[in-house]
């Protein structure tokens, strides 16, 4: 069930506009499990390599998935990407409820 939003990467002018016209949003987490687990409704991965930080639009959507009961998180490569999902699996990241 895990999916990937299709807006991740660097774009030009023309695939920008397209795909804003299409009703792509900035900012919008690049995986989602859509899945419940300790006190989630499900878990949301920004993923970020080397020195990429997340921009203002990614942390305004992580904070407000937050605040609406789903774990959002920024990972730095694969690694850490693959083992905060099966932390998450196993329902060990818990809510702060």
């Amino acid at each position: 069930m895990p999916c990937r939003s299709s807006n991740g990467g660097l774009r030009g002018k023309a695939e920008a506009a397209r795909l804003k016209a299409e009703g792509v949003k900035a900012g919008v987490p690049d995986l989602c499990i859509p899945i419940a687990r300790g006190g989630y409704h499900g878990l949301f991965v920004e993923m970020k390599f080397g020195r990429n930080k997340p921009t203002d639009e990614q942390m305004k959507w992580l904070s407000t998935l937050e605040r609406n009961g789903y774990m959002a998180t920024v990972c730095w490569g694969a690694e850490e990407a693959i083992a905060v999902i099966e932390q998450y699996a196993k329902g060990r990241l818990r809510a702060n409820l």
